[in-house]
């Protein structure tokens, strides 16, 4: 059964996923009524296509999904009956590119090092075993954390004094910085944008406008969380919503994590497929 009434949008850290085990385990009897009910779990994240395959292989996912804050649409071929404009095919996707090339990102990067020496050290500046050790990711996956194509995240010392001049060189270049766990150097994207992309394609294969459903836990979610009809704002650890994220129409999921995301998914699907 397949319900494309209704789509859910989700990020992963903090929010499907627990910020210290990256476990989605009590999110489980949620996942469980997605998938009986056939409604897409679209995820949107920060992370990179190899971070995001090994988690959609352990959900038993096979829906479309966003990387990089926006970066790219992956889509499975043969999921849609139509092409994809602009798209290209890419091992068993059609991919829409959105984002900068991680090259010309580096590049902005680099700029913003010389002008701040010593303030900034971003993924590429650092080993896997740093990343591991920042991010509490096994190696493995501290690697794939680091296969980036889109976007490139960063420490930044000193932010009070330093974010304006990082700020000021990106927005120079065309470029855009976000926060989540950690600073990110982005292209003009944003997630807000790819889901858009991604409700228009499933509304144009199936001729309906489906409800859309999304959740997140940081700044950089505001853009996914502007644009679905049901926004959804985890709690963080300790209990505390994420103060910059204010809209109107929020809804504040009742726990931390994956219990938070699974009661508000629960409430949510209930209340639009009766």
């Amino acid at each position: 059964m397949t319900n494309i009434r209704i789509l859910i949008f989700t990020d992963l850290d903090g929010t499907l996923l627990d910020q210290r085990t990256y476990s989605f385990q009590p999110a489980r009897p949620a996942l469980r009524l997605l998938r009986e009910s056939g409604i897409p779990l679209i995820v949107c994240t920060s992370k990179t296509r190899a971070e995001v395959e090994q988690v959609r292989t352990a959900l038993q996912n096979t829906d479309p999904f966003i990387v990089e804050n926006g970066g790219a649409i992956f889509v499975p071929e043969g999921g849609f009956p139509s092409e994809l404009p602009g798209a290209r095919k890419d091992s068993g996707y059609l991919v829409v590119e959105m984002g900068t090339s991680y090259s010309r990102i580096l590049g902005v990067f680099s700029a913003m090092k010389k002008r701040l020496p010593g303030r900034l050290r971003g993924f590429s500046d650092l080993s896997v075993e740093e990343v591991a050790r920042l991010t509490g990711l096994s190696r493995e996956d501290a690697a794939r954390a680091k296969e980036r194509e889109y976007d490139e995240p960063f420490l930044l010392d000193d932010p009070a004094a330093n974010l304006d001049t990082v700020k000021e060189i990106a927005e120079s270049a065309g470029l855009s910085i976000t926060r989540g766990r950690f600073f990110h150097l982005t292209g003009d994207n944003d997630k807000g944008r790819a889901v858009i992309l991604v409700r228009d394609i499933y509304a144009r294969a199936n001729g309906i406008v489906p409800r859309t459903i999304g959740l997140g836990d940081s700044p950089n979610d505001l853009p996914l969380l502007q644009n679905v009809d049901f926004p959804v704002l985890v709690q963080q650890p300790g209990g505390r919503y994420e103060p910059s994220i204010r809209l109107g129409n929020l809804i504040f999921a009742p726990g931390e994590g994956p219990v938070g995301w699974s009661e508000a998914v629960r409430e949510l699907v209930e209340r639009l497929s009766g």
